[in-house]
C-alpha cells in the first residue's frame, strides 16, 4: 500500500500542489513562530547576562517621592562605606531617568518611551564599565554629554557640537563631549541615550548626593554572595539587593515570559491558519478520492480490504504533509530572518546572536504539518474504503444518501443552535464570564455553519442566479448551476472563506463600535483647543505650565494634575485642576452646587463617587495630605462622571503645598480664535521648542485615543491576512479539480458553440459566486460575534452602540469577489485552452 501511496503522489504532484501551499504556510508560520521566539530570547539572554557580566551585586533604591521623611535613594557616604567592604572592586552609583535629544530640525530622535539619561561614573583611570566610547570621553563638565552612537549618527553629531536635550524641565544646550556604544535596553529599543555629569544627572532626576542604583564590581576571587551579605546592612530599608547574576536570571525569566505572550498570539494565528488549511487539504482529497473511484473499487475487487484503502489515503497524505512541512520549515527559517530585519528597519535593535533552531520547532513543524494533513484526509480516507467493488463497472461514485445528508443537517442544526443560544447568553451575561460563553458558542456556532453549509449553499446562490442570468446570459446561468452541482465541495472551499471574514468582520464591528464610541466620548468631553503632552508619557514640568498660563492668544489653560489623599481612611483619586479655566477646557456637567467653590479651597465629587460614599454639596471632609499633614475639605459641587476627570476635583493651589514635585500628565489649552497654525506656533515657542513635548490639537487628540484600535485592527488584518490566502488557494484548487473533472462537459460546451471567452467566464463567475457565499456568511457570523462581545463591555464605554461598518464590509465582499476573480485566472484559461475533441473522449 505504501508503494501505491507513493505511486499515487507522483502521479497527482499538480492536483496535490494547492495542498502542500497550504500545509506550507501554515507550518511556515508555527516554526517560524518558534525560532524566532527562541533566537529573540537567546540573543536578549545573552545581552543580559553580558550586562551583568562584571556585576557581583546590584542595588536598587524604591523611595518614594513624595515621602519628605525617606532617604530619595542611596546616599553617596552609603556608596562609600560599600564601595570600602572587603572583596569590592569597586562601587558605581547610577541615576537615571527621561532625556529626549533633537535633532538639526528639532524633532525628537528615537521613540519618546525609551529616550533615557543617566550619569558617567567613571571608576580608576576615568573609565565608567558600562560604556566604551568610540569618539572623545565622558561628560566632565556641567555643560558636557555623552551620546550613544546610533543616536549621533541620527542627529548627525560629532564631538563637540552643541546638543539641544530636552529632560522634564525646559530645553538645554550641551557640548557633546564623547559618543560611546552599549548594551543598555533603551538604545536596543530604538530610543537614545545621553550620559550627564553625575552631578547634573542627580540634580535633573533625583537629589544632590543620592542614587537610585549602585553596581558592586568584585575584586578577583571574591564570593558575590559574601559581598551580597556584607551590602545589605547598611542599605536604607527602601532599597533591594541582589547578586548580577540573580538579577540577570530575573530579567532572562522576565524577558521569556513576555517573548511567550508574543509567542503565544502568533500560534494562535498560526492555528486559524492551519484550521482553514483542512478544508483545503480535505477538499483536495475528496475530489481525488472522487476521481479514482474505479481505480480504489477495483482494489477492493482484487482483495484490498477497507483498512487497507483508509491506509493508502492516509499515507499518501502524510507524504505530502512531511514534504509540505519540510519546505514550510525552511520558509519560516526565512520568516524568522525578514521578522528580524523588519525590526531594525523600524528602528528596533535586536541584539545580535546566532539562529537558534532548537529541537522543539523542528519536531513542531514535521507533527503539525503531517498531524494535520492526515486528520483532514482521514474522512476521504473512510469514504474511500467504503466505494463497493461494483463501483468499478461506472465511472462515477454513488451519490451521498439521503440518509447521511439529513443526518449532517440535523447535527449542524444542532450544533449551530447551541451555539448561537451560547452567544446570547453570554451576551446579555457581560463581563469575564459572558465572554467565555462567548468563545464557546463561537465554536460551536462556526462549526454548526460548517457543517450545514452545503445546505446553505443551495439557497443562497439561487437567490444570485437570477443576477447572473440577467448580466451575463449563458455563462452566468452554467456558472450557477455549476456552483451547486456539488454542494458538500462549495460548502467546503466557502467554508474557507467565511472562517478568514469571520475574524476579520468581528474585529471590524467590534474595533468600529469601539473607535467611533471614543470618538465620541473625545469630542463630547474635551473643549480645550490643544492638548499638550510629554513624549514619553511621563509627567511635565511645573514650568510648562507657567509657560503655556503665559503664551500670547491663551484664554483658558488647566493641567490634569494626579492628586492622591486619604478620607477618613480610604484612598481618594482626584485631579488637581485651575478654577475657573477648568469648565473652559473639559465639559464638566454639574448635577449640584457649584465649580466655583474650587477657587475657595472646596472640591468637586463625581456623582457616582458621591452617591457611594454618602458625599454631599455642603459636607465637611477630614482628609490627610501626601505630606502626611491632616486638613478638612468641603464638598462644594457634585458632577456627572466623565473619563477624563478623576472621582475628585480640587484647586491646584489647594494640592501643590502637599505635592513635592507635582504630577501633571497632560495641560489643556484654549486659545483665542480657536486651531490654528499661529496659536499652536505660539504654544511650541513658550515651551522653548521642546521636541520631547507634543502639542496636540483636537485631531491629534481623538487620534491619541483612537488611533490604538486602528492600530491592532491592522496588526490584526496582517496577522489573519495567512489564513484568507489559504482560502484563495483552496478556491484555485475547487476550480482547478473541478475543470479537469469536468473536461468531457466543457468539450461539449465548447462544440455546441460556447466561445472561449464565454467558457473563461463562467469559470470566473462560478469562482467568484463561491468566494461571495463564503464571505456572506462570514460577514454574517461575524457581525453577530462583534455585537456579542461588545454587549459584554457596553457598560464600561460611556455612549457605545453598535456600529456596522458597512463601508468595510462593503469592501470585504467587493474583495471576495476579486478573489474569486484571481482564483480562477489559471482554472478559466486550462477550460478555454481544452481541444475540443480530446475533451469529449475523455473518460
Amino acid at each position: 500500500m505504501f508503494r501505491t501511496a507513493l505511486r499515487n503522489v507522483l502521479a497527482h504532484k499538480a492536483r496535490l500542489l494547492m495542498t502542500v501551499l497550504a500545509v506550507m504556510l501554515g507550518v511556515a508560520f508555527v516554526s517560524g513562530t518558534l525560532v524566532f521566539a527562541d533566537t529573540l530570547s537567546n540573543a536578549f539572554r545573552n545581552q543580559s547576562a553580558k550586562s551583568y557580566d562584571d556585576v557581583a551585586v546590584a542595588v536598587t533604591s524604591y523611595a518614594d517621592e513624595n515621602d519628605a521623611e525617606q532617604e530619595p535613594g542611596i546616599s553617596e557616604k552609603t556608596l562609600g562605606k560599600v564601595a570600602a567592604l572587603d572583596g569590592v572592586a569597586a562601587a558605581h552609583g547610577r541615576v537615571d531617568g527621561f532625556a529626549g535629544v533633537a535633532d538639526p530640525d528639532g524633532k525628537l530622535i528615537g521613540v519618546g518611551w525609551s529616550n533615557k539619561g543617566s550619569n558617567f561614573a567613571p571608576g580608576k583611570g576615568g573609565k565608567d564599565p558600562a560604556y566604551t566610547f568610540t569618539e572623545g570621553a565622558g561628560p566632565a563638565q556641567d555643560d558636557q554629554i555623552a551620546l550613544d552612537a546610533d543616536s549621533a549618527a541620527k542627529g548627525r553629531y560629532a564631538v563637540g557640537d552643541r546638543v539641544r536635550v530636552a529632560t522634564n524641565g525646559p530645553v538645554k544646550e550641551y557640548t557633546l563631549s564623547g559618543v560611546f556604544t552599549t548594551r543598555d535596553g533603551a538604545v536596543n529599543a530604538g530610543g537614545s541615550l545621553v550620559l550627564f555629569d553625575t552631578d547634573v544627572a542627580q540634580k535633573l532626576y533625583l537629589k544632590p548626593g543620592y542614587y537610585r542604583d549602585v553596581t558592586v564590581t568584585a575584586a578577583p576571587g571574591a564570593d558575590d554572595a559574601r559581598i551580597l551579605d556584607a551590602v545589605e546592612p547598611l542599605l536604607p530599608e527602601n532599597a533591594e539587593a541582589q547578586t548580577g547574576q540573580a538579577l540577570a536570571d530575573k530579567q532572562a525569566a522576565d524577558i521569556e515570559e513576555g517573548l511567550g505572550a508574543l509567542k503565544q498570539v502568533l500560534l494562535g494565528f498560526a492555528a486559524i491558519a492551519l484550521f482553514v488549511g483542512v478544508f483545503l487539504i480535505s477538499n483536495t482529497f475528496t475530489m481525488l478520492v472522487a476521481q479514482r473511484t474505479r481505480e480504489l473499487a477495483l482494489m477492493r475487487a482484487v482483495g484490498a480490504s477497507r483498512r487497507q484503502i483508509t491506509r493508502s489515503v492516509l499515507i499518501e497524505a502524510a507524504i505530502v504533509g512531511a514534504v509540505a512541512s519540510a519546505v514550510g520549515f525552511v520558509l519560516g527559517i526565512g520568516l524568522t530572518m525578514g521578522l528580524r530585519s523588519g525590526m531594525a528597519a523600524f528602528g528596533m535593535k535586536v541584539p545580535d546572536g546566532p539562529l537558534v533552531i532548537s529541537a522543539t520547532p523542528v519536531i513542531a513543524a514535521f507533527a503539525v504539518g503531517v498531524l494535520v494533513t492526515m486528520f483532514a484526509a482521514w474522512l476521504p480516507g473512510r469514504r474511500a474504503a467504503k466505494i463497493p467493488p461494483v463501483a468499478a463497472m461506472g465511472s462515477v461514485h454513488a451519490a451521498a444518501s439521503t440518509k447521511s445528508l439529513v443526518l449532517r443537517n440535523s447535527v449542524g442544526s444542532v450544533l449551530t443552535g447551541l451555539g448561537a443560544g451560547g452567544i446570547v447568553w453570554g451576551a446579555s451575561a457581560g463581563g469575564d464570564t459572558g465572554r467565555m460563553l462567548i468563545a464557546g458558542g463561537a465554536f460551536l456556532a462556526l462549526i454548526g455553519v460548517i457543517v450545514l453549509i452545503p445546505q446553505l449553499s443551495r439557497p443562497v446562490i439561487a437567490l444570485l442566479r437570477p443576477l447572473l442570468v440577467g448580466v451575463f446570459s449563458v455563462a452566468g446561468k452554467l456558472a450557477g448551476r455549476n456552483a451547486v452541482r456539488n454542494p458538500r465541495r462549495t460548502g467546503a472551499t466557502a467554508s474557507a472563506l467565511a472562517i478568514g471574514l469571520t475574524l476579520v468582520t468581528g474585529l471590524s464591528v467590534l474595533g468600529v463600535t469601539v473607535g467611533r464610541a471614543v470618538d465620541k466620548m473625545t469630542t463630547d468631553n474635551i473643549k480645550a483647543d490643544y492638548m499638550v503632552t510629554m513624549a514619553n508619557g511621563g509627567a511635565l514640568d511645573q514650568s510648562a505650565l507657567t509657560a503655556l498660563e503665559k503664551a500670547p492668544g491663551v484664554s483658558a489653560v488647566s493641567p490634569q494634575q494626579a492628586v492622591y489623599f486619604e478620607v477618613k481612611g480610604d484612598f481618594a483619586s482626584a485631579s488637581a485642576v485651575t478654577p475657573g479655566d477648568i469648565g473652559k477646557v473639559l465639559n464638566v456637567e454639574v448635577v449640584k452646587g457649584s465649580l466655583d467653590t474650587l477657587a475657595k479651597g472646596g472640591i468637586a465629587v463625581a456623582e457616582k463617587t458621591a452617591t457611594k460614599k454618602g458625599w454631599k454639596v455642603g459636607d465637611s471632609l477630614p482628609v490627610t495630605f501626601n505630606d502626611k499633614k491632616k486638613g478638612s475639605l468641603e464638598v462644594g459641587a457634585v458632577f456627572k462622571d466623565s473619563e477624563f476627570l478623576s472621582p475628585v476635583l480640587v484647586s491646584t493651589e489647594v494640592a501643590n503645598p502637599h505635592e513635592v514635585k507635582p504630577y501633571i500628565p497632560e495641560i489643556f489649552v484654549k486659545t483665542d480664535g480657536g486651531q490654528s497654525a499661529a496659536n499652536e506656533k505660539a504654544l511650541i515657542d513658550a515651551l522653548g521648542d521642546n521636541p520631547a513635548i507634543a502639542v496636540m490639537d483636537r485631531q491629534d487628540i481623538r487620534d491619541q485615543f483612537g488611533g490604538m484600535i486602528n492600530t491592532l485592527l491592522n496588526i490584526m488584518y496582517g496577522l489573519l491576512a495567512m489564513a484568507l490566502i489559504i482560502a484563495v488557494l483552496g478556491v484555485v484548487n475547487t476550480l482547478a479539480m473541478s475543470v479537469f473533472e469536468r473536461q468531457q462537459e466543457i468539450g461539449m460546451l465548447r462544440a455546441i458553440g460556447l466561445d472561449r471567452r464565454r467558457v473563461k467566464r463562467m469559470v470566473r463567475l462560478e469562482a467568484v459566486v463561491i468566494s461571495v457565499f463564503g464571505a456572506v456568511v462570514g460577514i454574517g457570523l461575524g457581525s453577530f460575534l462583534g455585537w456579542a462581545i461588545g454587549e459584554t463591555f457596553r457598560d464600561k464605554i460611556p455612549g457605545y452602540a453598535l456600529v456596522l461598518p458597512w463601508d468595510r464590509i462593503g469592501l470585504f465582499l467587493v474583495l471576495a469577489g476579486l478573489v474569486g476573480v484571481l482564483a480562477a485566472m489559471w482554472p478559466a484559461r486550462s477550460a478555454a485552452r481544452l481541444n475540443m475533441l480530446t475533451a469529449i473522449k475523455t473518460e
